[in-house]
């Protein structure tokens, strides 16, 4: 049996010094050192070296885990319990010197999340949970909002970058929320977003194209936080189905509701 607060307490001091040293090197970043791996979909040294940091540090928290890792430095799957890592979620707003950007790091044992971190580099914020125990924000306990309606909902997104397939339905839902909500936002890092619902920043929140190194994290503090998360059809696949929404669990029908209408003509 894992002692999953001890788990969480170190898994935290590895994302928070990953964190630093992704700070430090945030103005070393320049043209020659960014690649392209895909349509607006960037990597620099910066995240390849914090993947292997974390990597090497997680190793022996759990020596039989494997992982999960946007960069594909390591390979290992593990039986019971596997790492999901995004060193550095938000690389475009990171190499603009935009903010946010974070490390994320979530531990699913089997086929359920039971440990999230998500840590804002920038700001210098901490979230994280375990199984049993509630959600936090640098040692302070943190639920979802009380907004009740999508009326008084402010809504977090983020827009598609190399999949357009459900572009037009994607701008139509945005139209109709900027219309309806109290405002859309697009910060640049879902792990972030979602620790904005799990904080109560956000009320809501939705996006589709995401990975399962996006969300572990930041769908499991809204849960721990109080909130509900799903994917477009209502069911539990938005950690591997590329498509995630997550609210309080008062505006959560509604909200789910509006996704559907647009999302799944």
């Amino acid at each position: 049996m894992i002692d999953l607060e001890l788990i969480c307490r170190e898994t935290r001091k590895i994302a928070i010094e990953v964190g630093t040293f992704i700070k430090e090197h945030q103005n070393k970043i320049s043209a020659d050192v960014i690649e392209n791996k895909g349509t607006h979909d960037f990597v620099t040294y910066v995240d390849k070296t914090a993947e292997a940091m974390i990597i090497e540090s997680l190793k022996p928290l759990i020596s039989e885990a494997g992982f999960i890792a946007e960069e594909g430095t390591e390979t290992i799957t593990g039986e019971t319990y596997n790492w999901i890592i995004d060193p550095l979620d938000g690389t475009t707003n990171y190499i603009h010197g935009f903010s946010p950007f974070a490390v994320s790091i979530a531990l699913k044992k089997e086929d359920k999340i039971v440990l999230g971190v998500v840590y804002e580099i920038s700001l210098n914020e901490c979230f994280y949970s375990w199984e049993g125990a509630p959600a936090y924000l640098n040692d302070k306990a943190i639920t979802v909002s009380k907004a009740s309606t999508v009326e008084t909902s402010l809504v977090g997104t983020g827009f598609p970058y190399n999949n357009f397939d459900q572009l037009d339905s994607y701008m139509n839902l945005l139209k109709h929320l900027c219309i309806n909500s109290q405002g859309v936002r697009r910060p640049g890092s879902a792990a972030t977003d979602l620790a904005y619902v799990a904080c109560g920043r956000f009320d809501a929140f939705y996006e589709y194209g995401l990975q399962a190194w996006d969300v572990a994290a930041g769908a499991f503090l809204v849960q721990q936080a109080g909130g509900n998360v799903c994917d477009f059809l209502g069911e539990d696949d938005y950690i591997f189905g590329q498509e995630i929404i997550a609210s309080n669990s008062l505006n959560f029908t509604e909200f789910k509701a509006c996704i559907q209408k647009f999302m799944l003509k």
